[in-house]
């Protein structure tokens, strides 16, 4: 590979996949990991998390889950798998645990030199290229609740089980995914749970006719349009109307492809058992008493922030970036930054379904950008800004995902064809990628 050497940034499960497949197609690459051990948030996750997409399809790519797991793994199990995937792929070797990066700067204006990186350990270092791959569910997206509330408030980043609540009355401020876990956590311990929503939701089943939804193979075979049609059909069919759920407000618009997928049964289970609330909107905070958008109010003992999170990369000159709605634009799969060269982003996207796969492919798409760079092609992102239209998104329909990503590939098909030939070793690595995650 001569002197070309890259830096990854972070050891969850997106930056496990980059560095495998940067180690497999023969790359010098540095990994930094700030924690002591892989795996990113699922190390730190309440204990009651499991996935919303089945263990077959939830994998690396090459890299299935055990058959001994159930169909929706657990933090637990999600954790021990990821450090399975680094043991057995040999990449622990490769990672320097306990190290943050402190800064990236650019050599150049904008990277197109490479990046000098500064680490806690005192180092410095300089690279062709560096891969973000931090994660985006780290740092907590608070609200702006005028007041002070006093008790416990503690938002889903910091929640493990419900040893850390006190009292029994427990507000949920926040309904996605991680709202509906922590709300029925909470009604799982017999303890009064009360979920704020302040608009309404389509919350969808995890499983239909007994089998995960993404494994109904006829389901995904149509037409985009036509999937969420009858996908609405189906959960009307599995849960009934918004209405059939007391204190539920009705969805501003019923397509599922226009709501983020909030896949929770238990939820809707216990609001008809009477052990979940559905509260309106939070207004003010007041000592103990919460107050509410239809002028109601009612006292807590611990408040749980489901509130989401903030894109940050705190190593970073965020000036570089072009923002939208607290995110970097991206191209190319969402893999590169308008207006930054030689910097690359693996896992800032969640195309609906599996996040793993993506992770995958994302990666192996990277080492094909990285060989054309080494053998004198252009700025990617300058390249790939001018042809297609920027990506502000995260959440994002899966097909249109890999619409994306197939688009990317024949692009970079056409690069490599107007370069040089490469020599037989890296024309062997430079394999192709299937986009079919």
């Amino acid at each position: 590979m001569g002197s070309h050497r890259y830096c990854i940034i972070g050891a969850g499960a997106a930056g496990l996949a980059t560095l495998d497949n940067l180690l497999q197609d023969g790359f010098d690459v540095d990994c930094f990991e700030r924690n002591q051990t892989v795996g990113g948030h699922w190390q730190t996750d309440y204990e009651s998390l499991h996935l919303i997409t089945s263990r077959s399809i939830s994998g690396f790519v090459g890299f299935p889950m055990p058959d001994s797991y159930p169909v929706y793994p657990s933090r637990d199990q999600m954790r021990d798998y990821l450090l399975d995937f680094a043991t057995e792929r040999g990449l622990l070797d490769k990672i320097r645990f306990g190290v943050s990066v402190i800064s990236v700067q650019s050599i150049g204006d904008r990277g197109e030199n490479g990046w000098t990186v500064e680490t806690s350990d005192g180092s410095s270092n300089t690279y062709d290229a560096v891969i973000v791959a931090n994660g985006h569910l780290w740092d907590p997206r608070l609200p702006d609740v005028p007041g002070e509330f006093d008790g416990p408030v503690i938002h889903s980043s910091r929640y493990n089980n419900v040893d850390d609540i006190a009292g029994r009355r427990v507000l949920v401020i926040g309904a996605g995914n991680s709202g509906c876990d922590l709300a029925v956590d909470v009604a799982n311990a017999r303890l009064d749970s009360f979920i704020s929503v302040r608009r309404g939701q389509t919350f969808q089943p995890k499983a239909m006719f007994g089998k995960p939804r993404a494994e109904l193979k006829w389901l995904g075979k149509l037409p985009v349009a036509v999937n969420e049609r009858v996908s609405r059909f189906l959960v009307d069919v599995v849960v009934g109307k918004t209405s059939a759920y007391r204190g539920l407000p009705e969805p501003k618009t019923r397509n599922l492809n226009m709501q983020p997928p909030v896949v929770n049964n238990l939820l809707l289970y216990w609001i008809h058992h009477g052990r979940i609330t559905v509260v309106p909107g939070v207004t003010r905070f007041e000592g103990k008493r919460v107050h509410f958008t239809d002028g109601t109010s009612g006292e807590f003992d611990t408040v749980l922030l489901a509130t989401g999170f903030n894109v940050k990369f705190p190593f970073l000159d965020e000036s570089f970036f072009t923002w939208r709605d607290g995110v970097p634009l991206r191209t190319a799969g969402m893999v590169l930054p308008v207006g930054v060269e030689n910097l690359y982003f693996i896992g800032l996207a969640a195309a609906r379904g599996p996040q793993l796969p993506i992770y995958s492919l994302q990666s192996k798409m990277l080492t094909r950008m990285l060989r054309i760079r080494e053998r004198g092609g252009p700025l990617l992102a300058a390249h790939f800004a001018a042809i297609e239209p920027a990506e502000a998104r995260i959440d994002i329909i899966r097909k249109f995902w890999m619409k994306q990503m197939e688009a990317t590939g024949k692009t970079l098909d056409r690069l490599e064809r107007s370069l040089p030939a490469a020599s037989s070793a890296s024309a062997a690595a430079a394999d192709r990628v299937e986009v079919s995650a």
